[in-house]
């Protein structure tokens, strides 16, 4: 199933009894969704409810659309575990404005998909659907794993360096993660509140499209044909790519058959990966300076030597990052506009998907572009007979309606 034009859906019911079906089959293996005993009965009940709702005559936009939702994301009667082993009611909050959007949209919630430990760097269960000895990517691994295993045509990630977009390359899926702040943060479990942001995983661009719209704020469709975009490609970020993937970003760079400027940004890639690791690791601290101390023997081996290391990050060293980052910003913002850049590409990730379940990958192709809050995007760019690549693609801060729009003429 996927998210067809506005209105159009299956009747609830059945789609609920092919979900469980294919999740039952499929997900014993996978560990895309955490484990709902009773999810076939509570999504019934909510598929007979959507379907005989008095209030709305119409099909609204995702009626009876299969979504899943990350678990670091408050979601009414499921409970929020973030994966980790703390207590779920330690971790419980109101429903996330994201979730009420999809929900009042006509989505059925499948359920909770895994995540890395609190969106860091410790790995859940899941696996990657076109090679189940290798990571599907993270943090936001079961909701990637479970669009590109077919279970769900949607699903909500978060992303705070590149939880959305790597996963997304890994499984050969569409990642979308919006301007920082336009799908309103709450009822997550923060990483690093000054980086989180919400994004969506989804089988095409025209399901991100229609679910950026619902749930993006002042999402205004674009008016017209666009002119083609100027493409700019930042050539030192590309030194870790694995020259194979390389060599598939190039290829599709020049099927794009559009004008590309090949840049060099002011400073570093290590520059900003090292200012961001103090921002998050700092801020991370932060978050969970109540909880560690209270349930730190529960903790992730890695998730603890995290926030360690960010107990250990002075407030000047963390207000100094800060300066990093903020000149960074005004960096690529002036080159951006002083070379008439729309779109900014990059390979998704440094190759496809890594051997093992121990690691969820390098998220540094995505940082640079997550310490700025620019809209992002993953196009697959598969090769035949291959393991899934992505195509990253960035425009400037609140240009998402465009960045969609372009990637969405280039997919079809």
């Amino acid at each position: 199933m996927d998210v067809g034009p506005e209105g159009e859906g299956a009747d609830p019911e059945g789609v609920v009894e092919e979900l469980c079906a294919r999740i039952d089959r499929l997900d014993p293996l996978l560990r895309t969704f955490t484990p709902e005993p009773g999810r076939y009965a509570r999504l019934a009940a909510e598929a007979r409810t959507l379907a005989h709702r008095p209030d709305r005559p119409d099909r609204p936009p995702l009626y009876g659309v299969p979504v899943g939702v990350k678990d670091v994301l408050h979601v009414d009667g499921l409970p929020t575990h973030a994966g980790s082993a703390l207590p779920p009611g330690v971790l419980a909050g109101p429903e996330a404005t994201a979730v009420r959007r999809l929900r009042r949209a006509g989505a059925l919630v499948a359920g909770k998909t895994v995540t890395a430990e609190f969106a860091l760097g410790a790995p859940g269960p899941t696996r990657n659907p076109h090679d189940p000895t290798r990571t599907p990517g993270g943090s936001s691994s079961g909701s990637a794993a479970a669009v590109a295993a077919g279970l769900v045509p949607l699903a909500l990630g978060t992303q705070t360096l590149g939880s959305v977009i790597r996963p997304a390359a890994y499984c050969g899926v569409v990642g979308f993660r919006p301007t920082y702040g336009r799908i309103p943060p709450d009822g997550m479990i923060a990483c690093a509140p000054s980086l989180d942001t919400i994004g969506v995983l989804a089988s095409g661009v025209a399901g991100a499209a229609r679910a950026a719209a619902l749930l993006c704020d002042g999402w205004t469709p674009v008016a017209g044909e666009l002119p083609a975009p100027v493409l700019g490609v930042p050539e030192p970020y590309l030194a870790p790519v694995d020259p194979a993937a390389l060599a598939v970003f190039e290829t599709v760079l020049g099927e794009l058959g559009l004008t590309v400027r090949r840049l060099t940004p002011a400073g570093g890639l290590e520059a900003v990966v090292e200012a961001v690791e103090v921002v998050t690791r700092y801020e991370l601290a932060r978050v969970h300076e109540e909880l560690f101390p209270r349930f730190g023997r529960l903790y992730r081996p890695e998730t603890a030597a995290a926030i360690r290391h960010g107990q250990e990050i002075t407030t000047a060293e963390y207000a100094a990052a800060q300066r990093d980052l903020t000149r960074h910003r005004r960096d690529l913002t002036a080159l951006t506009a002083t070379e008439g850049i729309d779109v900014w590409a990059t390979p998704a990730a440094t190759g496809a998907a890594p051997s093992g379940l121990e690691s969820t990958g390098d998220p540094v192709m995505s940082t640079p572009w997550s310490a700025l809050g620019w809209p992002a995007l993953t196009l697959p760019t598969t090769p035949p007979d291959a393991l899934p690549l992505g195509l990253q693609l960035i425009a400037p801060a609140h240009h998402d309606e465009r960045l969609l729009t372009w990637a969405g003429d280039w997919a079809t």
